[in-house]
């Protein structure tokens, strides 16, 4: 059976996460991580507060770190490697540290380098992101190109699954999205709790300052293939620009998701906490299997999906 698996991006972190893996992976949560961050990451994780677990800055290696220890517990069981893999956003470093393209401790360095970065982008200036229910890609870009027409600033930043897109832009600029839908033929303008305008021209400083940290960073061959977010493809040898171009390019998963069935993957497989990234595989490829781990107590249902028992 070819799987792939895919990790999760920001808003996917919950206080309690990974709370069954910091003691079996000290040599990854423990005291090298926390050097690192400058922080301690389980208590970040299991303690919180939210508001603060929430923040960019702590959420993004908190994630990384927490899905790449439950990615190698799930892969010390199964026989065979996936076919691909992919991640929303954040999500595409877990990927490529699970590929080995990426030491662990340089993609946590990368991470936590993003994260900062986008999040004193953010505080910049004020700005924010809006779900469009009911919008094609056409569509949403119909509706961000009139406003920039008008000299506003939006863009669209994630194209996750049919029907739902996000555009990206100033605060004036959302309150503009939510109040014209309708003449585009949009239901509705939702408002998302994020910081900023990710993956929009708005994270511009923040491509400036993980472009250098990018350049520190040694790349390898993938053990299997790694699907950028940008291209919508899989990595080639460019992996550090494309990195620093997912910043202010829209996030194309549900063409990647597309792309990974035409290449024979015939289970997606969501590693870390929460399920989006299995959702997401569910509206954007019919007839999708997918599933989802995000404890260690959900590995058994997966290693029995993908290697079913024959005795």
């Amino acid at each position: 059976m070819n799987f792939a698996v895919l990790f999760p991006g920001q808003g996917s972190q919950a206080v309690g996460m990974g709370a069954d893996l910091f003691e079996r992976h000290p040599d990854l949560l423990g005291p090298p991580a926390d050097e690192i961050l400058g922080w301690s990451l389980q208590a970040m994780c299991l303690e919180g507060p939210e508001e603060a677990l929430t923040r960019t800055e702590h959420a993004q290696p908190a994630l990384y770190a927490v899905a790449f220890a439950l990615w190698r517990e799930l892969e010390t069981r199964l026989a065979g490697a996936p076919v691909a893999a992919g991640g929303h956003s954040l999500g595409e470093y877990t990927a490529l540290a699970a590929a080995g393209v990426v030491d662990f401790f340089d993609g946590l360095r990368l991470v936590a380098a993003r994260g900062q970065a986008m999040a004193a982008a953010a505080d910049h200036e004020e700005s924010g992101m809006a779900a469009l229910i009911g919008a094609d890609p056409a569509t949403a870009e119909a509706l961000a190109g009139a406003r920039r027409e008008e000299g506003g600033r939006l863009w669209v930043a994630n194209l996750n699954a049919p029907g739902q897109v996000v555009v990206a832009g100033g605060a004036e600029d959302i309150e503009w999205a939510e109040a014209n839908v309708a003449r585009f033929g949009v239901r509705r303008a939702i408002p998302l709790k994020v910081a900023g305008a990710f993956h929009s021209p708005f994270m511009a400083a923040a491509a400036r300052e993980l472009d250098q940290a990018v350049a520190a960073v040694i790349t390898r061959p993938a053990a299997f293939p790694v699907w950028s977010n940008v291209t919508a493809e899989p990595h080639g040898d460019d992996v550090g620009p494309m990195l620093v171009a997912q910043l202010t390019a829209p996030v194309r998963f549900a063409e990647s998701l597309l792309a990974m069935e035409s290449a024979g993957v015939d289970v997606f497989v969501h590693v870390g906490p929460g399920d989006v990234t299995a959702g997401l595989a569910k509206r954007s490829v019919q007839g999708a299997d997918a599933i989802a781990v995000s404890s260690l107590d959900g590995i058994a249902a997966v290693v029995d999906l993908l290697q079913p028992s024959t005795g």
